[in-house]
């Protein structure tokens, strides 16, 4: 995997956070959880007390029927996942996004940037499939890559279980086919305010590649000449390229601005 520079927020912006290079195994015990991550943004508030915010779900109900063990695996997930950018848990609050297309997205750009085993899995490895005359996977083709991406030793059935658990993510993410057995790489479909959104987070988040290249979006078809079209037909941002020299023309100085101005939401700073 080539090097790529480590891009921060130009000194002016405010720096919403950065990506996580820390390894874990959270996905061993919670998905993409798309409907659950939608419940915990049109749920959640900062007036719940931290030691109470379980117990309000469960009585709540915000993920359905779930037990209470579940509820508060959930929130320390979802927490990891949003809480360190309170910039974004804020917006997606306000605007918890109905489309789910853009659910999608979101969800699984916010776990890459917050998991650099399912970034790494989907930005360069599956890329590497993508290439292969036959662009499909399995848990076998999983776990050999696994076995060569962790330092420690894990037992067969550990990751087995974590290569079930990329896959999964993966089909709920839209990069491949939702069958069992041997899947086949595919690319979601990528709504406009999903892709606006990211950018103008990114451009205020320190992490490694640049807006025109990184894991993020090449892990949904978004590259090159791909990219640059779809740059050009968003209505907040504008692009040009001459050879190698590029310019990018942001609408609105930073996120929130994007969000009242395009999305409608009225914002109530905390």
């Amino acid at each position: 995997m080539a090097t790529k520079a480590i891009v921060s927020p130009p000194t002016k912006l405010v720096c919403y956070g950065e990506e996580n290079n820390d390894f874990h195994t959270r996905l061993l015990r919670t998905s993409l959880c798309l409907e659950e991550s939608r419940a915990y943004w049109e749920h959640s508030r900062d007036d719940i007390p931290k030691n109470k915010v379980a117990v309000v779900a469960f009585e709540e109900r915000w993920f359905g029927s779930k037990s209470m063990a579940r509820v508060r695996s959930l929130l320390v997930e979802l927490n990891y996942r949003f809480e360190s950018y309170p910039v974004a848990l804020l917006l997606l609050r306000y605007w918890c996004p109905s489309d789910p297309v853009t659910r999608q997205n979101i969800c699984h750009w916010h776990m890459q940037l917050t998991d650099p085993l399912y970034r790494n899995f989907t930005g360069f490895f599956l890329e590497q499939r993508r290439q292969q005359p036959n662009a499909n996977l399995d848990r076998s083709i999983v776990a050999r890559w696994l076995t060569g991406q962790i330092k420690n030793d894990w037992s067969s059935a550990t990751t087995l279980r974590m290569a079930t658990g990329l896959i999964g993510a993966c089909a709920a993410a839209g990069l491949c086919t939702g069958n069992t057995g041997m899947r086949q790489l595919q690319y979601p479909k990528v709504s406009d305010d999903a892709l606006t959104y990211w950018l103008y987070f990114l451009r205020h988040v320190k992490f490694t590649g640049s807006l025109l290249d990184n894991p993020y979006l090449t892990s949904v078809g978004l590259s090159e000449s791909f990219l640059e079209q779809r740059l050009r037909r968003l209505s907040s941002i504008s692009f040009n390229r001459m050879g190698e020299l590029y310019d990018f023309g942001w609408d609105y100085p930073d996120l929130k601005t994007w969000a009242i101005q395009v999305l409608g939401i009225k914002w109530e700073d905390k």
